[in-house]
């Protein structure tokens, strides 16, 4: 067992002591030694969608503690949310500040976030840049770790959630979203509906460029994310924590195959997905027989918080097990704040390799390769050998720098690799034009590739293929598709 998870478990066994003390009243916590604060705050910006802030500081909160964002469901309020999510219960035993954003019947008549309306929840635009504004304000005041902000929200907050994420991937580390929907699946309120009640039939890469899109030119880190859904979900159907993991595991560039599985309690089973690093970057909490809400279980055990009522439901406390999936509670899981390597460079390139390197980063036990965005490789070294590429081909290469926790750090600048050999070449023609042309022959009537002697079928005008090039002068038949 290495330190820092052997930190983390001592940090856990201490909170279980503390909390087990709390119970018995023969202790008091830190909000009540500290007097913590939950206030409205105002004069956090200009304010474009209209929203309200209310935020929780712990008493004698330290600066460079972490900031939660928690956004409320329809008909909700942020003291709703406050007071039953238990929130404010991990904020006083970790140390982190929490905001509360608001929304109301002005502008939405059952004070539903706007996850659908593209003028409210893109980056820079309507709500959504309200909440930044009040991420910026509390980072401020607070003087908050800009490397440890998140943000969680339920239902229609879990929607805002997921948009957020996918808006300012350079701002949240991480997030949840509970009984929610992928981020920008739906452009308008007619189309809100389409999205909680049915699958939209698209692919992950579709998903993921959903996300990408909110952010242009954003080549990572992304946040992590926790997905929480009810099996018996009447309102936001169990198809959306499928649609929500195609996305987030497509835009970390891994498979949707799970990497392990595990069980908690409320007949909770956990999928977890990892990075090529080996840490689970998105998780799928799934709670069989649970309807519509966040995920409560009320109680002074460590792992017990909230409030059950209408859309609070005892079952499991997400909270706890949300925050702890980010590192809040002093796990080595949370996203470690090593700079971006520099000097990323290109070494050498064959027909189908390309060789890099760079200055290694103090820290740092491994480094993640990724290829255009995807990640191809871990190496130990400052130094990699991508293989398997096509010749002739241009190839963007990024690195992040791994910490013993297994968090990747900040990514590097791109490269552009460009293999030797030339990029294959494609003609499509008649079979008299190819002969013509020099890249088939005809014998007995019939047209053939040169190089491969496929039977391309007669030679006359009326037979049309394509044939691919590479190396130069052999070809093959490749109607079904030829990479230019």
């Amino acid at each position: 067992m290495t330190a820092s998870v052997l930190r983390g478990f001592f940090r856990r066994l201490n909170a279980i002591v503390v909390l087990g003390l709390l119970a018995a009243g023969l202790v008091s916590g830190p909000a009540a030694a500290a007097g913590g604060t939950y206030q409205q705050v105002t004069g956090f910006g200009s304010n474009p969608g209209n929203l309200t802030m209310y935020q929780y500081t712990p008493g004698n909160l330290p600066a460079g503690a972490p900031l939660v964002v928690a956004l409320h469901g329809c008909t909700q309020t942020a003291n709703d949310y406050h007071t039953r999510s238990g929130w404010q219960k991990y904020a006083d035993l970790w140390g982190f500040a929490v905001v509360y954003p608001q929304t109301g019947a002005a502008n939405n008549s059952l004070s539903c976030f706007s996850w659908f309306d593209a003028a409210k929840d893109t980056r820079g635009r309507g709500e959504a840049a309200s909440v930044l504004q009040m991420v910026n304000h509390a980072r401020t005041q607070l003087g908050s770790d800009s490397h440890r902000i998140f943000v969680t929200g339920l239902s229609a907050g879990g929607g805002m959630a997921a948009d957020l994420l996918a808006d300012y991937p350079d701002v949240f580390a991480g997030g949840a979203v509970d009984s929610g929907l992928p981020a920008q699946c739906a452009t308008s309120q007619n189309a809100a509906s389409s999205c909680q009640n049915t699958n939209q039939g698209l692919t992950p890469a579709q998903w993921g460029d959903k996300a990408r899109g909110s952010f242009p030119g954003y080549t990572g880190p992304w946040p992590r994310v926790a997905i929480w859904q009810g099996t018996s979900d009447p309102t936001v159907k169990p198809v959306n924590a499928t649609e929500l993991r195609d996305q987030w595991t497509d835009v970390h560039g891994i498979g949707q195959t799970p990497s392990g599985t595990r069980n908690l309690p409320g007949n909770t089973t956990v999928s977890d997905y990892s990075d090529s690093a080996g840490r689970p970057v998105v998780a799928v909490y799934s709670i069989s027989g649970m309807g519509h809400g966040l995920a409560v279980n009320p109680g002074s055990g460590a792992d017990q918080c909230g409030t059950a009522g209408a859309y609070f439901l005892d079952t499991i406390c997400s909270s706890y097990h949300t925050a702890v999936f980010w590192g809040l509670d002093g796990s080595p899981t949370a996203p470690g704040p090593l700079p971006a390597p520099t000097g990323v460079r290109v070494t050498a390139t064959t027909a189908g390799t390309a060789s890099l390197t760079w200055n290694a980063v103090d820290g740092a036990v491994s480094y993640s390769v990724r290829r255009d965005g995807t990640a191809v490789g871990s190496t130990a070294s400052a130094s990699y050998t991508d293989s398997g590429l096509a010749p002739g081909t241009a190839y963007g290469y990024t690195v992040a720098a791994v910490d013993s926790s297994g968090a990747a750090g900040a990514v590097s600048t791109t490269v552009t690799a460009t293999t030797t050999g030339a990029a294959p070449r494609c003609f499509t023609a008649s079979n008299y034009s190819q002969v013509a042309a020099g890249r088939a022959h005809q014998s007995g009537g019939y047209a053939y590739a040169n190089g491969s002697n496929q039977n391309m079928g007669l030679d006359n005008v009326f037979v049309t293929h394509t044939l691919r090039e590479a190396p130069t002068g052999y070809f093959v038949i490749a109607d079904a598709g030829c990479p230019a």
